[in-house]
């Protein structure tokens, strides 16, 4: 796959595709649906599966602080629309130029000049232009008024587990509240953070709890508080451990840092990529009055972490599961009901995530 960031970086060979357009944060499986419309076209067409994101995501962009927060960074959604297996990603800074485009310039510019879009997949609700004019029917219009150089277009379907539409807001929010088997459904994976560890004020080493420090970009977060979590190090070994995702508001930080204790274990992670599943939440961030406080209080979080990964070993032992590895909050797919439907009102996620 192929990623391709701004226009200018268009060539000859991008261009011909069955595209779709979106934030799609989270790649959740509301968006692998639209994925699988858009490789089902290319495989009748013979052409290549382009997705058209934005950076930073709109409403970014409008909101700032306010926007919703992130499930996904940039580099791990583009990991995971490959793995999705789209072939071009068009990444395009969302800025007062791009912003000040009506609707009709950015079908010419974008999907006409740039892409030689052949066809196109997006939701009925899907609103774009300066003027927030374009939408499916101009769509549809200007790529049938274009002839031969023009293009279909196709709607979106709706996904559904349960009969409850899978959308990033409902991730988001299943994450808030600590339920990750839930999330991890809509998700199709266990929701994970990761980054590389970094140099820190080490101060977890003089209360005997080190820890590996990964700096979180400056965005709301999705999860703030204390977890016990799954670490997966590099060369895919796993332990599990206790991490603080937040501020840290007892000793003071100029970013949000991503804090990992892991149990047992011995060793230099400096310099190293770490990828962490929480698996429960055990408590917000609180501002202690004092280290000692503070001290107490984590052997208090470890001890809970530690009670929930032996329980959960215990109960998959009991379901006569033989497997040891660590649990990841995830769900088993096979019973579980899905929906599809036309997106009539509500695609899966164009405007939401």
């Amino acid at each position: 796959m192929e990623v391709i960031r701004g226009l200018h970086n268009l060539r000859e060979e991008h261009r011909g595709c069955v595209a779709t357009i979106g934030n799609f944060d989270g790649v959740h499986r509301g968006h692998q649906a639209i994925l699988d419309q858009c490789r089902e076209q290319a495989s009748k067409l013979r052409l290549p599966v382009t997705v058209v994101v934005f950076e930073p995501q709109p409403r970014e962009f409008f909101a700032g602080d306010q926007a919703p927060p992130r499930l996904t960074r940039l580099r791990e959604k583009v990991r995971l629309l490959g793995e999705s297996g789209v072939d071009y990603v068009l990444c395009l800074p969302f800025n007062e130029r791009l912003r000040s485009l009506t609707a009709v310039e950015f079908i010419d510019r974008v999907l006409v000049e740039g892409l030689g879009v052949r066809h196109l997949v997006v939701g009925d609700d899907f609103r774009f232009g300066c003027d927030r004019s374009g939408d499916f029917s101009l769509l549809a219009e200007e790529g049938e008024r274009r002839g031969r150089v023009g293009f279909s277009v196709e709607h979106t379907r709706t996904f559904a587990l349960d009969d409850e539409r899978v959308s990033s807001t409902r991730v988001r929010t299943l994450l808030a509240s600590g339920n990750f088997a839930q999330a991890a459904r809509m998700l199709g994976r266990p929701y994970r953070l990761g980054g590389r560890v970094v140099a820190d004020q080490q101060l977890g080493r003089t209360i005997g709890v080190p820890t590996a420090n990964l700096p979180l970009p400056r965005l709301p977060l999705a999860l703030r508080g204390v977890y016990a979590v799954v670490v997966e190090l590099p060369g895919g070994h796993r332990c599990p451990g206790v991490a603080n995702i937040g501020w840290r508001p007892t000793v003071g930080s100029d970013r949000p840092v991503l804090e990992v204790h892991l149990f047992d274990f011995d060793g230099d992670l400096y310099g190293q990529r770490l990828t962490v599943f929480p698996c429960a939440r055990l408590r917000g961030e609180v501002k202690f009055d004092d280290f000692a406080a503070l001290k107490q209080q984590i052997a208090a979080d470890q001890a809970r972490a530690r009670r929930y990964f032996s329980d959960e070993c215990q109960g998959a032992r009991e379901l006569g599961l033989t497997d040891d590895s660590l649990p990841l909050a995830s769900a088993p797919l096979a019973r579980e009901t899905v929906n599809f439907e036309s997106s009539a009102g509500r695609s899966a996620d164009h405007d939401d995530g």
